[in-house]
């Protein structure tokens, strides 16, 4: 995994928040930590809040925290939250005018929307907790 996607900083963030989960962690700290700009870590971590697996607070004494407990947050559960995909879908694109290309199209995007399916199921099967390993 790449050491600068989306994915890979709110996995990493959320593993050491597994091990302290009623610690309130900053913005500025979280991304300093990552090696990245506050507001990026505050989108990434956005997402994740709306998702449910974060919460915020404003202020002073304010910053992240983990709505649930690690055991009862998975990778498919961040993974999802981040909108994260494996290949990027064409949805609005034109309709192949070739029949091969039609054809071709279409069962490579089956075979594709399998492997997202199976790679979503397992990683259903680890919690943030397992990934730390507490």
């Amino acid at each position: 995994m790449k050491r600068n996607s989306r994915l890979s900083l709110a996995l990493h963030t959320l593993s050491h928040m597994a091990g302290n989960p009623e610690k309130m962690r900053t913005s500025a700290d979280i991304a300093d930590h990552a090696g990245t700009n506050p507001v990026v870590v505050r989108r990434v971590l956005g997402r994740l809040r709306e998702a449910g697996l974060l919460t915020s607070e404003k202020g002073h004494a304010g910053g992240w925290q983990l709505a649930r407990a690690p055991e009862a947050i998975t990778l498919a559960d961040v993974y999802l939250a981040l909108d994260e995909r494996l290949v990027a879908s064409d949805e609005n694109a034109d309709a192949p005018a070739c029949s091969v290309e039609h054809a071709l199209h279409k069962r490579v995007s089956s075979v594709l929307e399998d492997v997202e399916r199976s790679l979503v199921q397992k990683l259903g099967e680890t919690s943030i907790s397992e990934v730390r390993g507490n």
